[in-house]
């Protein structure tokens, strides 16, 4: 028998000046920053990954702009996380069989990379973890934060962390223990994109009214071991183009950085339109590409994840604050899509919003709203890198591939030369789960098998992401309608659940496999990597994604 809530024990609780949700760039970010302007505040930061960074997943190509803002002297760390720079910028548009290279030249200022390192953003949060610790921060990984907790005037007073110890049917096991109540005069939601408890906010306070829907990637990366003889430290590759078609927006990376290893993914904009399409399986055809594959030749795949990210932008960010706390880093949107980054947003983000929190203490204040963190960041550096693209991903997605990247790259010229736009602000339109055409109106996408060289199946790539979960406990992919993936998506869709999850977490089963029938939804959610996409592409918005127990899911080690 389940357990109801008014059984359950009382939770313990422990009270802190400021509590921080998420331990990304943007979350140690204001916690650092708190520590340095008022080192007697009290601070604790909550992570739902095993360990700080374990839950991490970016290309990435990182601007050090926050870095050098939070930390100035991080480059004379002899532990310093980030070692390589950008030696060279490369720019292709592929075709199937071949590529045109775009001279740097006619690529806007803002796209150069040079200045910029390639690393491993989990690394750089693991960094940062320690810095805050050695400030004082106390940091709790593998406990998620499941519960924002209100006061009696509806202000926000904190989060719960989720029971541990509760089996599939809902009842206590042995192993349980309820969760914590950490309490705060502020509390900051620095979750990254699609965050559960962000999501929550933002409808629950309307902090999305008057602004654009937000919209959405799926980027999906590896690492690999190459060749010595390929590897090219400091180069950044993009490419744009096959093997999508050129109505549905996305790219490539591959970046080469220390120790032999190569950073490859691809994103997809979630508002693709053909239901068959599959995410992962265009990024295993996009390795196979003539002018890609051969970096690749004689190396070894060591790592795999998968990732949403904001792509909505200056238009699309919500209202950041409301009665005790406020949304930080890829929570609030602050991702810059043509350059493909965010974390220097997202530090940035977590200095101005701790500053803010900052001189609420000192005023003797608590649970109110961080009103001039709002009014601020439209005038700061966040809002200027915004403002200055906001029109790429809706000119691409409005013209299509090659004449919407041609109308994203005049207007960022325009902005940068002359400070205005000839489109003014453009709109985004329906949000992702909008977007899907019936089976009826598309022609189905084939996908060749994996040659297990270049390309390779889901079950391999998921173990190569550590994931795990505890088995007995609750699905944490709960469907508000269980009727609905059989009933509706199915004859619609052909349920697109099973194609744009990256970890083949959902399947429809049939009881004969060749007549097809007696269909059943399944949903495998020890698979899950904690990407979000089913909570965000779903086209009945049937599946909400929930924090399973703390430290389950990925451990990358340096993605």
């Amino acid at each position: 028998m389940a357990v109801e809530a008014a059984d359950l024990p009382e939770r313990e609780g422990m009270d802190y000046d400021v509590v921080v949700v998420g331990g990304g760039p943007s979350g140690l970010a204001a916690a650092i920053r708190l520590k340095q302007v008022a080192p007697d505040a009290t601070v604790v930061v909550v992570e739902k990954g095993s360990e700080i960074g374990a839950h991490i997943l970016s290309g990435a190509v990182i601007d050090p702009v926050g870095l050098d803002r939070l930390l100035p002297d991080w480059r004379n760390d002899p532990e310093r996380p980030l070692t390589t720079e950008v030696k060279s910028d490369q720019f292709y548009m592929l075709g199937p069989s071949g590529g045109l290279r775009l001279p740097n030249v006619l690529m806007p200022k803002l796209m150069n990379n040079h200045g910029n390192f390639i690393g491993s953003l989990g690394n750089v949060t693991r960094w940062l973890g320690k810095q805050a610790e050695a400030l004082g921060v106390e940091i709790y990984p593998g406990f998620a934060a499941s519960e924002v907790l209100y006061d009696d005037n509806g202000a926000v007073r904190g989060i719960a962390t989720g029971d541990m110890g509760v089996s599939r049917e809902g009842e206590m096991k042995d192993s349980y223990t309820r969760g914590m109540e950490l309490r705060g005069k502020y509390t900051l939601f620095a979750e990254g994109a699609r965050g559960s408890l962000s999501k929550q906010l933002i409808e629950n306070f309307r902090l999305g009214e008057g602004r654009e829907p937000q919209k959405y990637g799926i980027g999906i990366k590896e690492l690999w071991q190459i060749d010595p003889a390929k590897h090219r430290p400091g180069l950044v590759q993009h490419s744009f183009g096959w093997p999508l078609d050129g109505t549905t927006g996305g790219g490539s990376f591959l970046y080469h950085f220390e120790d032999g290893l190569v950073s490859v993914g691809f994103v997809i904009h979630l508002n693709y339109q053909n239901p068959t399409l599959s995410p992962f399986d265009e990024f295993q055809r996009f390795k196979t590409h003539p002018m890609i594959a051969p970096t690749f030749e004689g190396g070894k795949r060591i790592a795999y994840g998968a990732r949403a990210l904001t792509e909505g932008g200056w238009q699309s960010v919500p209202k950041l604050t409301f009665p005790g706390g406020a949304l930080l880093g890829c929570s609030a949107g602050f991702m810059n899509v043509p350059r493909i980054k965010g974390s220097h947003n997202a530090i940035l983000s977590g200095i101005m919003a701790a500053d803010h929190v900052a001189e609420a203490l000192a005023a003797g204040r608590a649970n109110d709203e961080l009103s001039a963190y709002e009014a601020a960041w439209r005038d700061s550096d966040i809002g200027r890198d915004l403002k200055r693209v906001r029109n790429v991903k809706p000119l691409w997605s409005k013209f299509g591939t090659y004449l919407g990247i041609g109308l994203g790259g005049l207007d960022m010229w325009t902005n940068q030369l002359f400070g205005f736009s000839f489109f003014g602000t453009q709109s985004h339109g329906k949000p992702d789960h909008a977007t899907l055409k019936p089976l009826s109106q598309v022609k189905p996408i084939v996908y060749p098998r994996p040659d297990g060289k270049l390309s390779f199946d889901k079950p391999s790539s998921v173990f190569l992401s550590n994931t795990n979960h505890e088995e007995d406990q609750p699905v944490h992919l709960r469907l508000r309608d269980p009727s609905i993936p059989v009933a509706k998506n199915l004859p619609e869709y052909g349920e697109p659940a099973r194609l744009y999850c990256p970890a083949g977490v959902y399947e429809i089963v049939y009881a004969d496999d060749v007549k097809k029938t007696d269909p059943r939804f399944v949903i495998n959610a020890q698979n899950c990597v904690h990407c979000k996409t089913c909570d965000i592409k779903d086209p009945a918005q049937n599946i909400t994604w929930t924090t399973p127990e703390g430290a389950g899911g990925p451990n990358y080690p340096n993605m």
